[in-house]
């Protein structure tokens, strides 16, 4: 069995969207079409992979719709979840300040461009316990 699996994420502007993620260390491998506004971006960090297409896309592919609000939430480690908002700059709203959690983990909450909860996390330190 091939040991591949990725979230799709609807957008309302996947360039935009795409953006944000690459600022948490994504980068874009594939953009169809390759020039011009796109309605589907490959990004991989290291292993993990996701995608970012347009809303139309559920439409398009197989007659859904895409419904508003929260459709899902991402979970991101980084090195410095601190660093790491300041680098998202303009690009997000903050929905939960970092706070050091008793599990070890440093966790900040976000938003994306199109409103869903992402997720920053440190790694606690070696020796520390573990979160879910």
């Amino acid at each position: 069995m091939t040991d591949r699996a990725f979230p799709v994420v609807f957008a309302q502007r996947p360039s935009t969207t795409a953006d944000f993620y690459e600022r948490l260390g994504f980068v874009r491998h594939v953009q169809l079409p390759p020039d011009g506004e796109p309605g589907y971006i490959g990004l991989r960090r290291g292993s993990y992979e996701v995608a970012v297409v347009d809303m139309a896309w559920p439409a398009d592919q197989y007659g859904g719709t895409v419904s508003a609000g929260m459709r899902f939430e991402m979970f991101i480690y980084v090195d410095d979840v601190d660093a790491a908002i300041e680098a998202l700059g303009g690009y997000s709203i903050v929905l939960r300040e970092p706070a050091d959690m008793p599990w070890g983990e440093r966790v900040a909450y976000v938003s994306d461009p199109d409103d869903n909860p992402v997720a920053l996390a440190t790694a606690a330190s070696p020796g520390e316990p573990q979160g879910a």
